[in-house]
């Protein structure tokens, strides 16, 4: 009897690797121009095995970019018992790091948060657990936290922005991006009625 064209693998690790493969077929074709069928080729399986676990197209590009985005919070995550600023930059140079290493799988997924109701939900998500952690990481008596969470919600779509047009154009360099943004946050925190302790950046 014949062997059958695919491996068999454990039911996580095939999904494991078809998320990977998702990521570079989407980084290397635009969402129109793979079919369900031309990804299964590329990883070397039946369609039908293919549809078991994503039953559309659409559930494999967010599925991929859902990833992404889980990725992109864990590294993100501070180190526990660092001071609040050390924290913050650490958690924003890995950031920076990320974007400029996955920047197509970036791109695609504040894109698709726009459109795609389950990535906007991870952005927003991320988003809001990382303002929690900036403002729970300000002072007692720095400001109220309504408005202090304003400010570092505005910054937040302000970074993304600024990440965005740095990306297309390289006019400065990483670090310099780095300490324009937490300058930006200092800013927008004090124009909210905060007073944040201020050290020079690396």
């Amino acid at each position: 009897m014949a062997e059958p064209a695919y491996t068999r693998l454990d039911v996580d690790e095939r999904r494991r690797q078809l998320l990977e493969l998702g990521a570079d077929l989407f980084t290397r074709y635009a969402y129109d121009e793979i079919s369900m069928a031309g990804i299964a080729r590329e990883a070397g399986i039946s369609k039908a095995l293919l549809y078991h676990y994503f039953p559309s197209k659409q559930a494999y590009f967010q599925a991929t970019l859902a990833q992404a985005a889980g990725e992109l919070r864990l590294i993100t995550e501070p180190v526990d018992g660092q001071p609040p600023l050390e924290a913050l930059l650490g958690s924003l140079d890995a950031y920076l790091v990320w974007i400029e290493e996955h920047e197509t799988a970036y791109r695609k997924l504040l894109q698709s948060a726009g459109s795609v109701p389950e990535v906007r939900e991870l952005v927003e998500g991320i988003r809001s657990t990382t303002a929690d952690r900036i403002v729970e990481g300000l002072p007692l008596s720095a400001v109220p936290s309504p408005r202090a969470r304003a400010a570092v919600i505005g910054w937040l779509w302000f970074m993304d922005g600024a990440c965005l047009e740095w990306l297309d154009r390289r006019a400065f360099t990483r670090d310099e991006l780095k300490g324009m943004l937490l300058g930006t946050l200092l800013g927008a925190l004090t124009a909210a009625g905060a007073s944040v302790p201020v050290r020079e950046t690396p």
